[in-house]
């Protein structure tokens, strides 16, 4: 028996998966990592957690389900994609902690590079809306911030990378990365596939401390995880998790959309070979594989099904996240609150990262039910702002979204935004898209797995039942309340 490892590194933790050689799940091992907070709302991640977890989760997973080590032939990665890290090029050691793809800090330096058009031009290039969301202005503001960073800048050790990146240099002594994840860093070429020098000189950065960029299928390098794997394997796919899920998903096709249900949400639209560009959405690339480009568009929401994680965290209102549909199901059906999580400003389509969250149209009545049911609302009204902006923008029209992530389990949640779209949801029998996108695409490039290996996949659907004018009456709402957050700035 062959056997590939799929990895997805993701914000809240690290999971690894074992596939057999018919491209079957049969063992997982997960760990969680530490969400460093700051007090001025920066969010960080520790590297060496997140190394130190992947190895212990590859371990744990080949011994737990008893197979021959030997017997592994490949890994796939899939991984939090903006996230940034800065190390050591001699040393493989972090200068900083990884900034997290949420984390806004670098505002006020793009603002400031702003001049003459700039965030226009970047938008042109990369395809991407001038943000400090990309990994390009976080790293910018390592060089300002970090004097480390500075001085191996200028000596030419210094590693600038994504988190795909920075578990292949510790895997394999590689750095490189892909061209899905460089094209989410907001320095890359949208159409030359290269980082690009003007873009890069404005931040400051120096194209030798950024890695090579290769197809999404190519051998990366190889590994023996610190002397574990008796003979080296080689990892053969790197992915951005999103990009993994579409790939995942199976929409291989021109049109083809799906939505990732995750901390943040990423609702992504196969546009085939050539670019399109779309208003308020992200043009990037899907992946190359076998020398074939394929590009997408791209909306990201930045505080999706984390308002659920606030809901049991910080309000204390539920203790499990499973309660959150079934509270929402007893909800006061006459109640007309909505909340707008706009903790990290908001995505895609608005691009207002000074927004700031709210709850709007509460009444007297108005309880812990009521508040819930808005929370699990503004999930599925946020995903349903992009793929419409998506409709209006590059003239497609959707008749079915294909979903992921833990959150397809909330049956009361996946109804409305099925509601909302007015349009059939196909849900699979497996949760975790990312990582087996990035493993298929292992497999695959190893010659491990046919096409046919899409096929384990099965599907559950979801119809609309809601009827137009109650459809039309909340998203009006929405929209309403969305503008007041905007529009009332502190």
């Amino acid at each position: 028996m062959k056997y590939v490892i799929g990895i997805d590194q993701s914000t809240q933790g690290t999971k690894v998966l074992l596939f057999d050689e018919q491209g079957k799940i049969i063992g997982r091992t997960d760990r969680p990592h530490r969400q460093i907070i700051l007090s001025n709302n920066y969010v960080e991640h520790d590297p060496e957690e997140i190394w130190n977890n992947t190895v212990s989760c590859i371990k744990e997973v080949i011994e737990k389900n008893g197979i021959d080590k030997n017997d592994v032939v490949t890994i796939g990665i899939s991984n939090q994609r903006e996230t940034t890290v800065a190390w050591n090029k001699k040393t493989g050691k972090p200068v900083y902690n990884a900034i997290v793809w949420q984390c806004a800090r670098a505002e006020e330096l793009c603002q400031k590079l702003n001049v003459d058009g700039f965030g226009k031009k970047v938008n042109e290039i990369t395809g991407l809306n001038y943000s400090p969301y990309y990994a390009g202005p976080k790293m910018s503001w390592i060089l300002n911030n970090v004097s480390e960073a500075r001085a191996l800048n200028e000596n030419g050790e210094l590693c600038f990378g994504t988190i795909d990146s920075w578990l292949l240099f510790k895997l394999t002594g590689e750095f490189k990365t892909d061209v899905s994840n460089a094209s989410r860093t907001m320095l890359m070429d949208l159409e030359k596939l290269c980082w690009s020098r003007e873009i890069c000189n404005r931040f400051g950065i120096s194209l030798d401390s950024l890695p090579v960029i290769c197809a999404s299928d190519e051998c990366f390098g190889c590994t023996d995880l610190e002397g574990y794997f008796e003979n080296k394997v080689t990892v053969s796919a790197m992915m951005g998790d999103s990009h993994a899920a579409l790939f995942g998903q199976g929409c291989h096709k021109e049109g083809m959309i799906k939505a990732t249900y995750g901390t943040g949400s990423s609702i992504m639209m196969n546009v085939g070979t050539k670019p399109v560009m779309c208003d308020g959405i992200a043009a990037c690339v899907a992946w190359k594989r076998n020398g074939q480009i394929y590009y997408v568009l791209e909306g990201n929401v930045t505080f999706s099904c984390a308002v659920i994680t606030w809901l049991k965290d910080d309000l204390k209102l539920i203790y499990d996240a499973k309660e959150s549909g079934k509270l929402a199901k007893l909800a006061n059906p006459d109640d007309v609150t909505v909340l707008v999580p706009a903790f990290s400003g908001l995505g895609a389509p608005h691009w207002d990262t000074s927004a700031k969250a709210s709850i709007c149209f509460m009444s007297r009545t108005t309880g812990k039910n009521e508040v819930v049911r808005a929370a699990e609302d503004s999930i599925a009204h946020q995903i349903t702002d992009v793929v419409e902006t998506m409709v209006n923008n590059a003239g497609v029209s959707v008749t079915e979204l294909r979903v992921d992530g833990g959150a397809t389990r909330d049956k009361y949640l996946m109804q409305f935004q099925s509601d909302m779209l007015n349009c059939k949801l196909l849900v699979p029998d497996v949760e975790e898209l990312s990582c087996i996108g990035a493993a298929y695409m292992a497999g695959l490039s190893k010659g491990i797995y046919e096409e046919t290996v899409f096929e384990n996949i099965n599907r559950s659907s979801y119809e609309p039942q809601m009827n137009e004018e109650t459809r039309t009456a909340k998203r009006n709402l929405w929209k309403k309340a969305v503008e007041s957050v905007r529009r009332n700035k502190i």
